[in-house]
């Protein structure tokens, strides 16, 4: 349909606030993407608002639309939607939402970006556009986008988006010289604020992973303790080719079916004894010795994990960016130097990972600098909706 003259600056306000209603489903979506609707009458004036959560089962339209319906019902027909995902045009867990949004005599519908399965894509706006309604995607792209990097790399690859979160000195260490500390008890390089900093990260996150290395040296917790509403407990991994995880670590401790072990050994007395104390222990082929990487995330997407937390050491750092498997790099720098004698945070890269458009935040004296490495999603806009009840 033919697009008439609209305020970008209006669509922009209204797209934002569709935003700011979108994060509050954070934590409480997973594995569907986390999306905010705004309902506009013909007027300008909001009529309907909603956000999802899992499992309140219903999408941001459907809500919105219920308000709107409670509230002003014959003021939705000429109306807008913004939505910060494609409407769904299919039926999953819920009908479809292209059809609720025409039903209600909607006349135009903007969406910040397209769903990113590209299966499917572009069927949502194709169906209201069919339809006779006035469509529009692109609108606060950028934002839209980051919110759901998880949704879309699993979307597309039905493997986790990875961040990997490290904190290191200013000379890239992340840990004193052998000898120097004792071992399972904590180092802090970063300040309190950097710390806190990561329990969001851990929030936004389905799991977090460590190496078995860091579990011995610093004995942590790996919980989300930002006290904030999640749907499902943080998922707990470690990586341990030999079976060393301690049976009294903190993590075994603490393990209420949420802390898995990715082995390659078969010491059934060792796993047997883990999974008496509430550990999951999966045993994968090896490869090079070592727990082969790119089979944890499959698993881990077969088990509609979206965003996997990175919190690992010297050699897992180095194997996931040198294997080109994080997607995006979240790095604590604290301003000291450490020397050479100290743990590196990265050793032997194989080629130079360069870090583009970095985000730079401040945390008292320390740093913190993201980069989005891999982009999850498709380039092509009109690579739209995709199946978003999982």
């Amino acid at each position: 349909m033919a697009a008439c003259e609209h305020n970008p600056n209006q669509d922009a306000y209204w797209m934002r606030r569709a935003l700011e209603l979108a994060r509050r489903g954070i934590g409480l979506c997973s594995p569907n993407p986390v999306v905010g609707c705004v309902i506009l009458d013909l007027a300008g004036q909001v009529v309907g608002e909603g956000w999802h959560e899992y499992d309140l089962i219903d999408h941001a339209e459907v809500v919105a639309l219920r308000e709107a319906r409670q509230h002003a019902s014959e003021r939705l027909r000429g109306g807008t939607a913004y939505v910060t995902l494609e409407p769904c045009n299919h039926t999953g867990r819920t009908p479809p939402c292209t059809g609720a949004l025409i039903d209600a005599g909607l006349a135009r519908v903007v969406a910040a970006t397209g769903d990113p399965n590209p299966n499917v894509a572009g069927g949502g706006m194709a169906a209201l556009a069919a339809a006779g309604i006035e469509t529009a995607v692109g609108v606060c792209e950028a934002e839209a986008r980051r919110l759901n990097e998880g949704f879309a790399r699993w979307s597309r690859h039905k493997r986790p988006f990875v961040l990997m979160k490290v904190a290191m000195s200013l000379d890239g260490r992340i840990a004193p010289p052998t000898g120097m500390h004792a071992a399972r008890e904590s180092f802090w390089i970063t300040s309190e604020a950097a710390r806190a900093a990561v329990q969001p990260l851990r929030w936004q996150a389905d799991a977090a992973m460590v190496g078995v290395d860091t579990v011995v040296a610093d004995d942590p917790m790996l919980t989300d303790r930002s006290g904030l509403r999640r749907r499902r407990p943080l998922l707990r991994i470690v990586l341990d080719s030999a079976l060393r995880m301690p049976l009294d670590s903190k993590m075994v401790a603490t393990a209420q079916n949420d802390v898995v072990i990715y082995t390659v050994s078969n010491d059934e007395q060792r796993a047997g004894a883990l999974c008496e104390r509430g550990v999951r222990v999966e045993v994968l082929s090896a490869e090079a010795g070592r727990v082969p990487l790119g089979k944890v995330l499959d698993q881990l997407g077969q088990e509609g994990i979206l965003t996997l937390l990175t919190e690992t050491g010297t050699r897992l750092n180095t194997a996931l960016l040198s294997a080109g498997l994080v997607d995006r790099v979240h790095l604590f720098v604290s301003p000291q130097i450490m020397g050479s004698d100290a743990v590196p945070a990265f050793r032997g890269m194989a080629s130079f990972v360069r870090m583009t458009d970095v985000e730079v935040e401040r945390y008292g004296n320390d740093l913190g600098l993201c980069s989005l490495l891999r982009d999850p999603w498709p380039k092509n806009r009109d690579q739209g909706s995709g199946a978003r009840d999982q």
